[in-house]
């Protein structure tokens, strides 16, 4: 049983409802693991795993369009900690970047006054992680510092820009999606703007292009027949001409982006096709169709792990859709019948969309690929993740069957490790073949399908107006069960209640047929609500005044079958002590109620004066109500014990003491005395007295010349306060008799309401333009807050919350918990009491979330692995084993299994980068070690049979196996030269084949020139040439000499083509990389080159990424470790700091048994973890170190005797003491193995 605890200190905060149109393509899903979305002018952050919103930042005036999660691709450290930043531009065109842990603004930027476009952070740099690009309207982009807002190049475009996209490859390329056609940048960098306008290609509609009238292209391919005829038509031609009038009409293009998932390839979207371009050819190689009945598509997100696309429709459905693998199973059908076909694999529900409610954006988990979020217009996050089910199951005969993958990080699945399935896109489903790919042996696989399921919901509030009340206060009577309550009457009858500890709904109650006006606690646990219909033609409406009980919902109707057809019920106010109740009607005499019988105490007669303004006093006679009910509890009692039988009277006095308090109240019905004052519409103001059902009439103040009609009182101690229509507050000291008018020229005063707790006088003041705080005492104003001056929506209704807390509802559909002094709502997130505990590790201290993450990687002290981190760092104990993945208690995952789910769980991209490419290349070099193959050729191991691990995957691009690597390549140019529509793409089809090497198809592409083509003279020699090369002496000579004139003189590409057609390849690579085409080199490399040459060329390459102008040292280091060069990464690691990295790299190069050891970096962790306190990691890294170590051992173990008794229970097996022999130490280590 957890000990009920009450938090009396409430977080200022913001709950949220629906979005604004401009709010649509405000969401984004960061490697943080954590959602930000945009709500008219605030952000939300929601943590999807536990579904709840745990920070919203305010500081924007206008409405946010863009939310930008910075990208975390660098090496983690204390003094680069995990951090949450995050960028957010609005409609007024100002960025902001923000703290979101603090809820600070790091730094705010305004350029234009426009909506900003479109922002993203750049990613590819290792010097710097504060780079911001933003598109301001109309045609400007900015290079900005997002830490400091300076403002390092701008560069403008002829036309206006929509949006761009990062080649996920190639940081130097970008596409700029504008309102003509594409734009293509090759000579991005953060160092100064880029110096050409870019190539500008045009999107011609499909049908206004007379392309689609002319014959097939060549005499090879057979006319296309039926669907392929449909396929063509929708095809989009990219042109270098700018189209004519009626073609540019049709450029409807919604979205571009790269896939990350191979390189040179985009996708363009329109509402009824996404097209996959190559563009090496700016050529479709894909379709992805809608048929007539289906769905629109409104947004699309290519898929890094594989080549799949999540697909948003216009019904609020996401689907799924995978490449199909090219392995042709009917060769009978001819290769040129081919094209990327993406397969619909999984869909989730529909959302019911109407007028006001329509799906905006979806956003996936960067992470796992394997999530989708889901934003509608109604404030709804709707969570779907992806499900495997695996075994047979009845596939669509249609589809080629998926597979899971076999084993995870080269290790395969044993039977109680299926969850590891579910971590992400990649363990789910394995790689699409590629044609001339041998299937693997079906035994080993398993089919899978795929499925969503919706794993959660965050609701916002409905649309406003709302009318609010915060239950009674807290006070030192009801501290034990009391919950900060709020009610909240909405426009469509229903009373939401949420709690303010942790600002989630607490119930939601259906009680109203109309809009609720007005809701009075008339206890902790029940209130009043009341709501008006929509008067008829007489000005009559049916008033609903309902009583409800929040523990069980129970309604009824407190006036009985009274209501219908009378004037409406202006408010409702309830009596200090909770007894009475009056109701004001617009134009009818007041009721007056007892609430505890619910019986009608009095109706006024119809010449009761005109109520304008009411309010109870608080000022009641509570001590004579004690003594009258001690009294009748007395002589209850007294005749209670008469009647029992003496023996029981001691041992149920008590009981009957009880008992008898209960009868005599309800018997008796004894009341206190209460009173109320009330002004009609001259201004007069009236004194009643209210006892048991007596009303009476007390004195009468005539009216204070100085005001205006009085629209609201408040009373509270000896203070009472008048408001009036015109803007007049009319303080009065009822003690002194003293009376202090004050005009604040705001118009209208719509409601005061005084502050709760003894002796707090303060004053919440609405108007209709704002909202203020008094202190009644010193008759000043605390605090002020005025639409159009520092806020941009009205507020609709007031409260207090606490006692120094107010709570406003606007007409922006929020309700705001905000200090007194009314400044934004943002709030440290570790300030807060959430009601499910929230794994981040970048919410916790720096300190603390590299402890965590050294404790969850290693922990060799102990035989099980414990997910309790307050054996060594307590104050993280609930969020950790909360919700600690399980996985990672598997005593039996290795080393590199351990390192890629950490990196996963903490979100951090370049750790998880380094270890796939380490894990995959680890492997196959110990492999080929064991089975004693010389390592270069390990890489080149034939591609029908790979390894138990398969390959690297393809979005690795150049870092893939050379074998696999050229078949992809091969399979590439296969699919251009199926889809090639000019010469132009012909001769670049020529140029590829020749590359790879493939002389006869190259040929055969060549002769097809036409005769009236300006180059068919040149085409057919060249063909000549390519066919009748010879091996001999001379000719080689002689075009390796015309190759290097030509590349002199500034034809690189063709000089590369000669040396390629006499074997010359490697010293193609060689003039590419001088004349600095270092990409294409590494590419070459890859598809010509025996290892070895092909090795030289990729080490020259990696240390060009080294160097200081080019900075890409994580890059140089994948570089090396696809070669094998295992000992310069350790070194490297070591050499940049990346302690932690370097240790676990060779420990785990060490196990493979492909290095040998490098002592320093281990020390250099030993003391990084000693730093953090982990003491038993440190001496157990200090001890494998060797020499180095034994220094920082006896610093460890200096008070002790030098025996380091405490250090595992490991020790006791291999007896006391650090023996120093290697062996024991191996045994204490492989307990982790094991």
């Amino acid at each position: 049983m957890i000990p009920y605890t009450v938090n009396i200190k409430l977080a200022a905060r913001t709950l949220t409802g629906t979005l604004n149109l401009q709010n649509k393509p405000a969401v984004d899903w960061g490697w943080q693991g954590l959602i930000a979305q945009g709500c008219h002018s605030s952000i939300l952050i929601i943590d999807p795993k536990t579904t709840q919103t745990i920070q919203v930042l305010e500081r924007h005036k206008a409405t946010v369009v863009k939310v930008k999660w910075s990208r975390e691709n660098y090496h983690h450290s204390l003094s680069s900690p995990y951090s949450l930043r995050l960028a957010s531009g609005d409609a007024s065109g100002k960025i902001i970047v923000w703290d979101v842990v603090s809820g600070t603004a790091h730094c705010e930027i305004q350029e234009h006054s426009k909506p900003i476009q479109d922002l993203e952070w750049l990613w590819n740099q290792d010097a710097s992680r504060d780079l911001l690009l933003a598109v301001h309207p109309p045609n400007y982009i900015v290079l900005w510092n997002g830490d400091t807002g300076t403002k390092l190049w701008k560069k403008s475009y002829a036309e206006n820009i929509l949006s761009f996209s990062f080649d996920p490859f190639d940081p130097s390329n970008m596409a700029l999606l504008t309102s003509e056609g594409i734009v293509f940048i090759n000579d991005f960098t953060p160092a100064k703007p880029p110096g050409s306008t870019g190539k500008k290609v045009y999107i011609a509609s499909p049908h206004a292009s007379p392309a689609h009238n002319k014959p097939a292209p060549a005499p090879t391919a057979p006319a296309p027949t039926g669907a392929k005829k449909a396929l063509n038509k929708v095809k989009v031609l990219i042109t270098n001409e700018k189209p004519t009038a009626e073609a540019v009409t049709l450029n409807d293009c919604l979205q571009l982006s790269y896939l990350p998932s191979k390189r040179n390839h985009m996708l363009l979207l329109y509402p009824r096709e996404i097209l996959i371009l190559d563009l090496e050819l700016s050529q479709t190689v894909g379709v992805v169709a809608i048929e007539r009945s289906g769905v629109p598509f409104t947004q699309v997100i290519p898929c890094a792990q594989r080549d799949a696309l999540y697909c948003l429709h216009e019904n609020g459905c996401i689907t799924l859709r995978v490449c199909r693998s090219t392995t042709a199973p009917d060769e009978a059908a001819g290769r040129n019948a081919q094209e990327l076909v993406y397969d619909l694999r999984s869909q989730c529900d529909a959302i019911r969309v109407t007028k006001t409610v329509r799906p905006y954006r979806m956003v996936i988990c960067p992470v796992s690929e394997n999530s989708a979020g889901l934003t509608v217009s109604d404030g709804r996050v709707m969570l779907w993740e992806l499900k495997a089910h695996t075994g047979r199951l009845p596939t669509n005969p249609g589809l080629s069957p998926l597979y899971s993958p076999v084993s995870f990080c080269g290790a395969p699945l044993a039977n109680n490790q299926k969850r590891i399935q579910e971590l992400s896109l990649n363990t789910m489903i394995s790689q699409t073949l590629i044609a001339g790919e041998a299937p693997p042996p079906s035994s080993s696989q398993q089919e899978v399908q795929l499925k969503f399921l919706l794993t959660g919901l965050l609701s916002g509030l409905p649309l406003p107006p709302f009318a609010i009340r915060m239950c009674p206060p807290l006070t030192t009577k009801n501290i034990n069960h009391y919950q900060p309550l709020l009610a909240v009457g909405t426009s469509n009858g229903s009373v939401l209640v949420y709690n303010l500890t942790s600002g989630l709904l607490h119930k939601e109650l259906s009680v109203h047929s109309c809009e609720v006006r007005g809701i009075e606690w008339v206890s902790l646990t029940s209130f009043l609500s009341f709501a008006t219909s929509t008067p008829n033609n007489m000005g009559m409406v049916r008033n609903e005044l309902q009583h409800v009980d929040l523990p069980t919902g129970r309604c009824f109707a407190f006036r009985g079958e009274r209501g219908t057809d009378e004037p409406a019920i202006e408010m409702i106010k309830v009596s200090h002590l909770k007894q009475y109740l009056v109701v004001v009607f617009r134009d009818k005499p007041l009721e007056l109620w007892d609430i505890r019988t619910g019986t009608l105490l009095r109706e006024m007669a119809k010449n009761f004066p005109t109520v304008t303004a009411l309010e109870w006093s608080p000022s009641h006679n509570l001590k004579s109500l004690k003594k009258k009910q001690m009294a009748a509890r007395e002589a209850m009692a007294r005749q209670t014990v008469s009647d029992a039988e003496p023996s029981t009277v001691e041992s149920s006095v008590i009981s009957m003491m009880q008992d008898a308090e209960s009868k005599s109240e309800t018997s008796q019905a004894i009341s206190a005395r209460e009173h109320f004052v009330f002004t009609d519409t001259d201004g007069q103001v009236y004194h009643i007295t209210v006892e048991g059902n007596a009303v009476k009439d007390g004195a009468r103040i005539p009216p204070d010349g100085s005001m205006g009609s009085i629209a609201c009182i408040a009373w509270k101690g000896d203070t009472l306060v008048l408001g009036d229509v015109d803007g007049n507050l009319n303080f009065w000291d009822l003690k002194a008799r003293l009376s202090r008018g004050i005009p604040t020229h705001r118009g209208w005063v719509k409601k005061i309401r005084f502050a709760p707790g003894k002796g707090n006088q303060k004053l919440l003041v609405m108007y209709t333009d704002g909202v203020e705080v008094w202190d009644t005492k010193e008759v000043q104003m605390v605090s002020s807050m005025r639409i159009g001056r520092n806020v941009n929506y009205r507020v609709l209704d007031i409260d207090w919350c606490t006692s120094d807390k107010v709570v406003l509802a606007s007409d922006d559909g929020c309700i705001r918990v905000l200090e007194m002094a009314m400044k934004s709502a943002s709030y440290r997130m570790d300030e807060q009491d959430l009601t499910d505990p929230v794994w981040c590790p970048y919410l916790l201290l720096p300190r603390a979330s590299f402890t965590l993450k050294a404790f969850l990687l290693l922990q060799p002290w102990s035989g099980t692995f414990t997910m309790d981190i307050s054996q060594v760092y307590v104050p993280y104990r609930s969020s950790t084993q909360a919700n600690s993945p399980s996985v990672l208690q598997d005593p039996e995952l290795s080393l590199l299994q351990r390192c890629l789910l950490v990196s996963r769980l903490f979100g951090d991209e370049s750790d998880l980068q380094f270890w796939s490419v380490a894990s995959h290349y680890l492997q196959s070099f110990a492999q080929a070690r064991l089975l004693s193959v010389p390592t270069a050729e390990a890489l080149q191991h034939d591609v029908g049979q790979p390894g138990c691990h398969g390959y690297l995957d393809i979005c690795h691009d150049t870092l893939c196996e050379s074998g696999y690597f050229q078949k992809f390549q091969l399979d590439r140019v296969h699919l251009q030269e199926v889809k090639r529509s000019s010469y132009e793409h012909t001769k670049k089809c020529a140029d590829q084949l020749l590359l790879l090497g493939q002389t006869d198809r190259a040929v055969q592409l060549l002769l097809e020139t036409s005769a009236d083509n300006s180059s068919y003279y040149c085409d057919s020699l060249k063909a000549c040439l390519v066919t009748t090369i010879t091996s001999s002496g001379p000719s080689q000579s002689t075009i390796k000499l015309v190759a290097t004139n030509m590349i002199a003189n500034g034809k690189l590409a063709e000089g590369v083509q000669l040396l390629c057609l006499i074997d010359k390849a490697a010293d193609a690579c060689r003039y590419l990389q001088t004349y600095g085409e270092w990409n294409r080199a590494a590419w070459l490399a890859k598809v010509r080159l025996n290892p070895a040459e092909s090795s030289d060329v990729l080490k020259r390459w990696a240390e060009h990424l080294c160097s200081p102008q080019v900075n890409q040292k994580s890059k140089a280091m994948l570089v090396l470790l696809s070669l094998g060069c295992f000992h310069k990464v350790g070194e490297m690691l070591h050499s940049m700091r990346y302690f932690d990295r370097a240790a676990l790299f060779i420990e785990a190069c060490l196990k493979c048994g492909v290095m040998e050891l490098i002592g320093a970096a281990f020390v250099d962790y030993a003391r990084l973890l000693r730093s953090l306190g982990l003491r038993e990691g440190a001496a157990l890294w200090a001890s494998r170190a060797g020499g180095p170590g034994e220094q920082l051992m006896e610093e460890l173990f200096q008070g002790e005797g030098g025996t380091p008794e405490g250090l595992t229970p490991a020790n006791q097996e291999t007896g006391p003491g650090v023996s120093g022999e290697e062996g024991d130490e191996d045994r204490k280590f492989a307990i982790v193995e094991e």
